[in-house]
């Protein structure tokens, strides 16, 4: 268990003691010692109670407990607490807006223990003469009711991607000479997953059944989903998989709504790549590729393209695309928007890379809420062989996250320019994330915005406003000569946040008048700019920035997913500023070359 793992469980820990009325102090030992443990960088697994009593913020009691989760993986005490609160209250917890305190509240007053009852009394305005809530409230829960029963039962990309990783390793350990593949939303790199699809070949059907007989006999049944002669189905998340090569059967029962389906399917040989094709999808991409296939005479499915029941060879997708007369077209750009047509007339773009990417913009210090220094960060760029990097810390608005004052302002670039010095082969671009200020003004005067190499004009709060009143408040920021690039845009926290309520076309033609760089951001709460709208700014001509808005040195790997949301808008890496030299990208963002 890391310290990510462990912080979450004290903070889970903390709020159920809130939901119970316990202690004011002692909730707060357990919010402070989880604060404490995410920024530590050194595993606590391997400290002793006393090492871990050391620490600043960790007590005897709340070290016991780290000490019984990294031995065990679960807290008695924690345990019997959950046992005590119904499992209704605790589905709460993911209703936005709605803290422990106003669901306890809930609770006592309405005796409501489950979110189908809360939204019924929202429809009946039962909430909105209790006190500290209010009909906005009661309308805003209601709203966040609606949005979580939406995205019921999907997953960020990073959480379905690893799972199903680590499942294929798996399957590799006991199954060396198959051939393992992701197929599904995650081979097209989708933001959220439902489900993961892994396709199984070059076994014999003893090796299928030894499969089926391993998954019976280790995982309990409330995890089985079915268990078929070319289909596996179970339910999963990164626990799961670690303990089917630890134990003999995985001995907990965990609630499904953390927990993935995963379907894997036995695929005969022969097959494999005409299955491979089918089951990455979009099902909208291959209806229109069996439409192909008929007016061409052919009879098209998972197991081959067949000409009078004769079966045409394919040894790969790249043939099966050849066979019906188009270019190849990459898994992320199968979602039916126009890349069958761009297919036919050979106009599918060589899509930027990971390997194209030179440097990062939009990473934070711990000036402001990051973790790490800027030394830190220059060591780990280095390391990862980055040509430059960009340092933007929140501006001073950003209260709750220690945003610079002026005077911590020339205080950061003085040691810029020291380790500038200290490192001369690497670029380091002085930037700041300003808030867009609900007028549309920039943080900062004009004197202090002029100063920063870059700045990131992002939105960070009133985020429900009219959508007149919150175009008009990007726009404003866009014609500002001192943005550079245009953060986040739509402001988005995929699962829990809806987007802003704005034209995002409007945006677009509005980055492209006033020369503005537009945000990929990276972070995988984000991945914002939508992909769906990012073939039209291309089709405009404006430069993207793959941005990881990194907060600690490992949210710079982020860019990775900011790469696959540029594939899936069709982005080449001309398109991208930080494909580009540093000796370019300085001289674009001085003004002394404008993109075109």
């Amino acid at each position: 268990m890391n310290n990510k793992d462990i912080a979450k469980t004290l903070n889970f820990f903390a709020t159920l003691l809130e939901l119970k009325g316990e202690n004011p102090f002692k909730i707060r030992a357990y919010q402070k010692a989880a604060r404490t443990i995410e920024n530590i960088q050194n595993n606590l697994k391997n400290l002793n109670i006393e090492e871990l009593i050391k620490i600043n913020g960790i007590g005897k009691n709340i070290a016991e407990k780290i000490i019984e989760l990294n031995t065990s993986g679960k807290i008695k005490e924690l345990d019997a607490l959950k046992k005590e609160i119904p499992n209704g209250i605790i589905e709460m917890l993911k209703i936005p807006n709605l803290g422990p305190k106003r669901i306890k509240q809930i609770y006592e007053i309405l005796n409501i223990t489950s979110i189908g009852e809360l939204e019924y009394a929202c429809l009946e305005n039962r909430l909105k003469n209790m006190p500290n809530f209010g009909e906005k409230l009661q309308q805003k829960i209601l709203q966040n009711i609606k949005i979580l029963k939406t995205y019921k039962d999907r997953f960020l990309f990073p959480e379905a991607y690893n799972i199903a990783n680590l499942l294929k390793n798996f399957l590799y350990t006991k199954l060396p000479n198959a051939k393992i593949e992701i197929a599904g939303s995650i081979r097209r790199k989708k933001e959220t997953v439902h489900d993961i699809d892994i396709l199984i070949s070059y076994i014999t059907p003893e090796d299928w059944e030894k499969l089926k007989n391993l998954f019976s006999k280790k995982l309990t049944k409330s995890l089985i989903i079915g268990m078929g002669d070319t289909k596996i189905s179970i339910y999963a998340n990164e626990k799961i998989i670690n303990q089917l090569s630890k134990t003999k059967e995985v001995p907990y029962e965990i609630s499904k709504e953390t927990l993935i389906q995963v379907d894997m399917r036995f695929v005969p040989d022969e097959s494999f790549p005409f299955a491979l094709q089918h089951f990455t999808g979009s099902k909208e991409h291959n209806t229109k590729l069996r439409s192909i296939a008929k007016k061409m005479g052919y009879k098209s499915n998972e197991y081959g393209i067949f000409k009078n029941d004769k079966k045409i060879e394919a040894n790969s997708e790249e043939d099966i695309y050849k066979i019906l007369n188009l270019q190849y077209i990459p898994p992320e750009l199968r979602e039916d928007i126009k890349e069958i047509e761009a297919a036919a007339e050979n106009k599918i773009p060589v899509l930027v890379s990971r390997d194209d990417i030179k440097g990062f913009f939009h990473c934070h210090t711990n000036y402001s809420d990051g973790q790490n220094s800027i030394e830190e960060i220059i060591q780990y760029a280095l390391k990862k062989k980055y040509e430059y990097i960009g340092i933007s810390d929140h501006s001073k608005s950003a209260f709750y996250a220690h945003g610079l004052e002026e005077e911590r302002i020339y205080q950061q670039k003085e040691e810029i320019n020291s380790l500038q010095k200290k490192y001369p082969q690497i670029k380091i671009f002085w930037g700041i994330e300003s808030d867009i200020l609900k007028d549309g003004s920039l943080d900062y005067s004009e004197d202090i915005l002029k100063l920063f190499d870059f700045v990131i004009g992002s939105i960070h709060s009133n985020f429900s406003m009219k959508q007149e009143d919150m175009e008009n408040r990007i726009l404003a920021a866009l014609a500002n000569p001192y943005l550079t690039i245009l953060g986040h845009p739509s402001g988005r926290l995929l699962l829990s946040r809806e987007p802003f309520d704005i034209d995002m076309i409007k945006i677009l033609e509005a980055a492209k008048k006033y020369n503005k760089i537009i945000e990929i951001n990276a972070n995988p709460h984000r991945l914002d700019i939508d992909w769906r709208y990012i073939p039209y700014g291309k089709k405009l001509g404006i430069l993207f920035s793959i941005n990881p808005d990194a907060h600690r040195l490992e949210g710079i790997n982020d860019i990775e997913y900011g790469v696959n949301i540029a594939r899936k808008g069709w982005l080449e890496p001309i398109n991208i500023l930080n494909t580009y030299s540093k000796t370019k990208v300085e001289k674009i963002l001085k003004k002394e070359e404008q993109y075109e």
